[in-house]
């Protein structure tokens, strides 16, 4: 068969990320059953394969880098969702490694959403979300992946991935996040976060405190196994990773930055465990160690160069992500190339926050990094709904730290231009995801996220 025009892929491809996106206005809306009737209109692909569905606060896509690194570095075939994207749509669609292509991307999109009007007629129109898992549901399942690691959306209970049990149900941690949804305690989303464990599942978890207490509940009384599991030691931190002692292979590396990833790669693998315990997939220590020293995360303490000078990317959205930056802004500080400055010479932040998050509670736990002490702060924000102004950023982070220099720039180019240009030493640029993406696709030509022109823009 004939391979169609380049010009015809992009044109398809585009009309299918905003067919998807256009569900968006349907917004969020919580419960399981237009997506299990949108698979069943489908065929339930989602019965085809098993695997692992991870929830948590954080950290659920550093424990699909490093599980799904260690299945590829087995030979195991292995779909992951990871979320959200970065820069290409396409980012959410990846088996073994690699990113749906455009072509079929369209393809199936241009498959469901029939389904999805059929639906609608009796059980409201699905979101872009909810379209978005059966869609990938249908890819796996014709791809013949032998292995699903998918990450919850949004709390657990009610999200549209808990349509699937695949025999391992896995929670990082629980924190405040998403309270208008989930609660506004832990103990609360906890719950919401446990309600993954199925009844002759295998179950993981890196929670502590009250939220232990209710996950360990939750598998009691379905008699379902559940392996609690502790960060190992961290032996060195450098900038390119950490080394740890992992209790079953020793001294372990591990390729992502920061040494919270110390419970990330503990939590990944147990979950490798659980997956050998249901009898879904053995993956050998020599691949586990192959698999997280090989690991990337993009857009999560990802370090890339903009000429001599280090740029730091992280999507600290929530307090508790921001603690992690600023324990791993101070461990890196030393590494980090300031260009033609003296170096150490100050940090320059690029920061966005979305106006649903608790700002101050971001500001306050980035705060805690005496390498921010004489930064320059540069509030910006993101031309998304959700999106808090520079300005008001700039009067929060102004009132919280009256010593750093604060300005707000409107514009996210112009805030990392002015950052690039001026900075005298190394730049991070943090806070909203949709600012790390911006940010990565103008420094980063990284010819997997590359998508198809479209003809007509």
């Amino acid at each position: 068969m004939p391979m169609a025009p380049q010009s015809s892929v992009g044109r398809d491809y585009h009309d299918a990320v905003r067919a998807l996106e256009a569900r968006g206005r349907f917004g969020v809306r919580l419960g399981l059953g237009r997506t299990r009737a949108l698979l069943r209109e489908l065929g339930d692909p989602q019965l085809a394969f098993r695997g692992a569905l991870v929830a948590g606060t954080n950290g659920k896509g550093s424990v699909l880098a490093l599980a799904g690194g260690a299945l590829r570095a087995s030979g195991i075939r292995a779909g992951e969702t990871p979320k959200p994207h970065l820069v290409s749509y396409r980012e959410r669609l990846t088996i073994g490694g690699q990113l749906i292509d455009p072509a079929t991307f369209a393809r199936l999109v241009r498959e469901v959403l029939p389904a999805a009007d059929r639906v609608a007629r009796r059980h409201g129109e699905p979101t872009e979300f909810e379209l978005l898992t059966a869609l990938i549901f249908r890819w796996f399942a014709e791809s013949n992946v032998r292995v699903a690691l998918v990450e919850v959306g949004l709390g657990g209970r009610l999200d549209a991935t808990h349509a699937w049990d695949g025999g391992v149900a896995v929670i990082t941690n629980v924190a405040l996040d998403h309270m208008a949804y989930l609660g506004d305690t832990i103990e609360q989303i906890a719950r919401e976060k446990a309600a993954i464990i199925e009844r002759g599942d295998t179950a993981v978890t890196g929670a502590r405190g009250p939220a232990l207490d209710v996950i360990r509940r939750r598998a009691r009384r379905l008699g379902t196994p559940l392996h609690e599991v502790t960060p190992p030691p961290v032996l060195t931190v450098d900038r390119d990773g950490i080394d740890v002692q992992l209790p079953t292979l020793g001294a372990t590396r591990v390729g992502l930055r920061g040494r919270h990833q110390a419970a990330n790669v503990a939590v990944a693998d147990a979950t490798l465990d659980a997956l050998a315990v249901a009898g879904i997939a053995e993956v050998r220590p020599e691949a586990r160690r192959r698999g997280y020293a090989e690991a990337t995360w993009p857009g999560r303490l990802e370090l890339v160069r903009a000429g001599s000078r280090d740029v730091l990317l992280d999507g600290a959205h929530n307090p508790a992500a921001a603690v992690v930056l600023a324990t791993a802004l101070d461990d890196l500080r030393p590494t980090l190339a300031g260009g033609d400055g003296p170096t150490p010479a100050p940090l320059t932040l690029v920061v966005a926050i979305m106006a649903d998050k608790d700002v101050d509670g971001v500001i306050s736990a980035l705060l805690r990094a005496d390498a921010l002490r004489g930064a320059r702060v540069i509030c910006t924000s993101m031309d998304v709904p959700r999106a808090l102004p520079a300005t008001d950023l700039a009067a929060r982070w102004q009132a919280l730290a009256p010593a750093l220099r604060v300005s707000a720039i409107d514009d996210p180019g112009a805030a990392l231009d002015a950052a690039l240009s001026a900075a005298p030493g190394p730049v991070v640029v943090a806070g909203s995801l949709y600012l790390v993406g911006d940010a990565r696709r103008r420094l980063v030509d990284d010819p997997r996220v590359r998508d198809p022109e479209d003809p007509r823009a």
